[in-house]
């Protein structure tokens, strides 16, 4: 796997490129925004992990211009902590978000978590490849969103919560299948990122995200998702 780390602390970069490499990735690094974007258009990563403050563009911007022609993996590292940059990072387009200072362990683990979302999810239901609800329209083998009409982006997790709660079309989802098939078992305590993903979903397909009529919070269980 190809990773592009994003990052203008020199020192960070030293270590992450060190531990990436024993552990048998390859690695290519950028010091600032613009010479990420270059490298990430020639040498096309399987992964991106990307840090928010840097100069000649920051790394929303960053993730905002990939996003425009690669679906790969974006993990966040970043020493902004607050809620907001989180969001702002997740609304971009963004996949997972690290803080500085984080355990290579960790970091190894989400790495190992985003490579493996590729896989696609089987079905269990037999369902039809085009899903419709409220004004959304689903295409599970396009990969595509429209809300009426107008096509949606979602991130790559993004996509993948969606389609395991269609899959599973009126039934509960709970809590730890979801964050097992996405982030690996290594998190199947981390509701708070399946929240906030939960709440980033229902703010494009929803009508009224506040009260949503598809995808259903089963309180202290799980997800379900009522066509």
């Amino acid at each position: 796997m190809k990773i592009l780390i994003a990052d203008d602390d020199p020192q960070i970069v030293r270590a992450l490129r060190i531990t990436l490499r024993a552990s048998g990735y390859d690695v290519i690094a950028a010091a600032d925004g613009a010479t990420a974007i270059q490298a990430a258009i020639e040498q096309k990563p399987d992964l991106y992990m990307i840090d928010l403050g840097m100069p000649n563009l920051d790394g929303v911007e960053v993730i905002t211009a990939v996003r425009g022609w690669s679906t790969a993996p974006i993990l966040v590292v970043s020493g902004r902590t607050g809620s907001a940059d989180k969001v702002e990072a997740l609304d971009a387009g963004a996949d997972d978000y690290v803080t500085k200072p984080f355990a290579i362990d960790e970091l190894l683990a989400r790495i190992r978590a985003l490579g493996r979302r590729g896989a696609p999810v089987e079905s269990t239901t037999g369902e039809s490849a085009v899903v419709n609800f409220g004004l959304v329209t689903v295409d599970l083998v396009a990969h595509t969103v429209r809300r009426d009409g107008a096509p949606v982006h979602l991130t790559p997790t993004e996509w993948q919560l969606l389609e395991i709660l269609i899959r599973n079309a009126g039934r509960l989802v709970t809590r730890q299948t979801i964050l097992t098939q996405v982030w690996g078992s290594e998190h199947v305590t981390d509701t708070g990122y399946l929240r906030l993903y939960m709440s980033q979903l229902r703010k494009k397909l929803e009508d009224d995200p506040a009260q949503p009529k598809h995808l259903l919070t089963e309180q202290g269980m799980g997800y379900r998702f009522e066509p």
